[in-house]
């Protein structure tokens, strides 16, 4: 059985031949004289297609050229632009980042100017244990800024917690959420003191509980102010603690019990004031 050729033809090999002919043409109508209008006539029928067919590659090509450097072009425009774009991301971003610490350094100097009867010390959250709560946590401040044991700490709108240690340049801090935590408070508008107990279950439905409240004339109302009071042994008086969201009769018919909203985001602490004055020697003086 013979073996089929598949012949292929590239274009240059046509280009090629198609010039070889033309050559071939000239001299032999050099060497012979034909008329001239016989030549002409062949010419017509050989050379004019030839040539419409070149310029018409000629003119792909052209477009196929500027077509590619136009295509380029877009794809340098494009890198730039995105370039733009990210550095206008990158941008946005900085600013946010600048916005949101300057609206938490004006609640701080705000929170400052609330307790300015106070001596403080700004510091910075730089460790918390596991968890999305800052029950417990570290500050970059310690006892070379006047930072000791029992000191009170605050931020947003009021009392973060105590400080339990400290060293020269750092403080571990116990926030009011903990479970050990118990605060003895009291009511803004009557004074009647309660407990403000800690419950990280609790916080996740962002409360805090009060217990032990004497109401008998039914006086405290939702939204009342809960702050620390005047009896606590380790806590400064009058820092706002929180805003009472319910409350309801115990069992016993003489207390009251209920839950309040705190008056500090407990899941996202960045910066705190130190009250570098203890209770006990507020007391002393």
């Amino acid at each position: 059985m013979k073996k089929k050729h598949n012949w292929t033809f590239k274009s240059k090999h046509v280009f090629a031949a198609m010039i070889l002919v033309c050559i071939s043409l000239m001299i032999f109508a050099a060497a012979v004289k034909f008329p001239v209008d016989a030549v002409r006539t062949a010419a017509g029928y050989i050379i004019v297609p030839f040539q419409k067919g070149i310029n018409a590659v000629g003119t792909a090509l052209d477009g196929a050229t500027a077509g590619l450097q136009d295509k380029q072009k877009l794809v340098k425009e494009k890198k730039k632009l995105q370039e733009k774009v990210d550095e206008l991301t990158a941008e946005n971003s900085r600013l946010t980042q600048s916005i949101s610490e300057l609206e938490r350094l004006q609640e701080l100097y705000q929170l400052d100017q609330d307790y300015s009867q106070y001596d403080k010390v700004a510091a910075n959250v730089i460790s918390m244990d596991t968890g999305n709560w800052f029950a417990n946590f570290t500050i970059n401040k310690g006892t070379k800024d006047g930072v000791q044991k029992d000191c009170n700490v605050i931020a947003g709108s009021g009392l973060v917690g105590i400080v339990t240690e400290a060293g020269s340049n750092w403080a571990t801090v116990r926030s009011i959420i903990d479970d050990t935590s118990n605060v003895s408070a009291m009511t803004m508008s009557t004074s009647d003191r309660c407990i403000v107990a800690g419950d990280l279950r609790l916080i996740d439905e962002g409360k805090l509980q009060f217990i032990h409240l004497k109401d008998k004339d039914d006086k405290i109302q939702e939204g009342e102010k809960i702050v620390t009071s005047d009896v606590s042994e380790k806590f400064l008086p009058g820092i706002l603690i929180g805003y009472v969201s319910e409350i309801k009769e115990d069992p016993n018919n003489l207390t009251k019990t209920g839950t309040l909203t705190p008056a500090v985001d407990f899941e996202h602490l960045s910066e705190v004031l130190v009250i570098k004055e203890l209770k006990q020697q507020k007391g002393d003086s």
